[in-house]
């Protein structure tokens, strides 16, 4: 069988693709947005639809993407995203769950590497969370990884950098335990970033999450367990453009 190379398309460059799962996350990013925003929605609104904005902020392009939520509404909007524009980096923002024992509500977590937490193809001799014939786990470039290590001086937000982990099911504290088992390094889970990331994978294309914890999947007793997620994305959006001025 023979392979026809993809056909050269002009994609125009921009900073970042910020991608949010829902409109409460994504609202910031598009009230900061200069005059110039323009939006491309795909697909049908009684169904599901998606919406890709591009407009100036903090004086450089930026494409803003409501992909809907979980895993194949994030893949299917950073492969669209990406064959719209050509970014420095695909940023996955908004709101997670705390999964560490020690992450409290109002962290900004920022994920350098992520995984499925219910991806299971160890009879085949993969690791638990890789997808067959995919890498063990996605990482963020060193330079995304540096950035997020200097984070924490521009925001007045506990960052944490590390590991998160996503999937199509909610982790609460019914199965929090077995969760934390299985991935003892995972800061906080979600259900888009890995899906996100594989995407990037196959595109060459460097990613980051910068999320704060609005909830908290199994928390101590002395913890707060909840924030208000207009709060929790405000933290995101402060976050994410602190991340792109370093």
């Amino acid at each position: 069988m023979s392979v026809c190379p993809t056909a050269p398309t002009t994609r125009e460059g921009v900073r970042a693709v910020i991608q949010c799962a829902m409109d409460i996350e994504a609202g910031p990013f598009l009230d900061a947005l200069g005059p110039d925003a323009r939006t491309t929605a795909i697909g049908q609104v009684l169904r599901h639809r998606q919406t890709f904005t591009t407009g100036t902020l903090d004086g450089s392009t930026v494409l803003v993407v409501v992909s809907g939520i979980g895993l194949a509404n994030a893949a299917s909007a950073t492969a669209r995203a990406l064959m719209m524009v050509d970014p420095d980096v695909v940023i996955a923002a908004g709101t997670t769950g705390g999964l560490a024992p020690d992450v409290e509500v109002g962290d900004v977590v920022v994920g350098t590497s992520t995984t499925y937490n219910d991806a299971d193809a160890t009879a085949f001799g993969y690791v638990r969370g890789q997808i067959p014939r995919m890498p063990v786990d996605h990482r963020s470039p060193e330079l995304a990884v540096l950035k997020a290590e200097n984070l924490s001086r521009h925001v007045s937000q506990r960052v944490r950098v590390g590991q998160v982990v996503s999937g199509d099911s909610f982790v609460t504290a019914a199965n929090v335990g077995s969760m934390r088992a299985e991935f003892p390094q995972a800061l906080a889970t979600d259900m888009e970033t890995a899906a996100l990331a594989q995407v990037c994978f196959g595109e060459g294309v460097g990613w980051v999450s910068v999320r704060a914890v609005s909830d908290l999947c199994g928390p101590r007793a002395d913890q707060d367990f909840h924030m208000d997620s207009t709060r929790a994305a405000r933290f995101s959006y402060e976050a994410v453009r602190a991340y792109l001025s370093i």
